[in-house]
């Protein structure tokens, strides 16, 4: 499987973005490299669909896929291709706060310690529905890895679209979100412009 080796905060300032939205608390003090340069309408549009894939770490091949499938479904092109991605499973293990990053939320679910409705789920593209519930399996429960995961993302604000029992490390997707709840820093219409060339 393809692997991006850049490093995060190096990849986060050539997309002009915070580190934060990775879950990721660390600064980088230096500007971006193409800082003061003057890009062009391509080049927005495709630092838009750059960032959405390093955001949700979604290669190129299976982005395109989600936006075919968006592209099919009722309503606007970006915003069903934004909430297919806000309902990838490792994402919302992420939103859940049983993970500390995307990377490490895809990894968990990778190592089936993740259960969808009571049975293990070990594919992080998995689109959850709404009502499904997400919890962590019982050795999982008890690992000192998450402990300390919960200590970390103890603060965390758990979108209004799911429910967290923190005490249990389970939770409910109460319904699919809507794009004004998704708080990824990524202009959707850009990404469908480009697509649509």
């Amino acid at each position: 499987m393809a692997v991006n080796r850049v490093p995060v905060l190096k990849r986060c300032r050539s997309l002009d973005m915070d580190a934060s939205y990775l879950g990721i608390d660390k600064k980088s003090n230096r500007a971006p490299h193409n800082a003061g340069r003057k890009i062009s309408q391509y080049g927005l549009q495709l630092r838009e669909k750059q960032k959405a894939k390093f955001i949700y770490g979604v290669l190129e091949k299976p982005f395109r896929n989600y936006y075919k499938k968006a592209e099919r479904m009722k309503g606007m092109t970006g915003e069903n291709l934004m909430v297919m991605l806000e309902s990838r499973l490792d994402n919302v293990v992420f939103r859940l706060g049983f993970a500390r990053t995307r990377r490490e939320a895809r990894q968990v679910v990778g190592h089936k310690h993740i259960l969808v409705n009571g049975k293990a789920v070990n594919i992080p593209s998995y689109l959850v529905s709404a009502g499904d519930v997400i919890s962590v399996s019982e050795k999982g429960k008890s690992s000192d890895r998450f402990k300390a995961i919960t200590e970390v993302t103890a603060g965390r604000l758990v979108p209004e679209w799911l429910d967290c029992d923190k005490e249990n490390l389970s939770g409910k997707v109460s319904a699919l979100p809507e794009r004004e709840a998704i708080d990824v820093p990524v202009d959707e219409m850009l990404i469908v412009e480009l697509y649509s060339k």
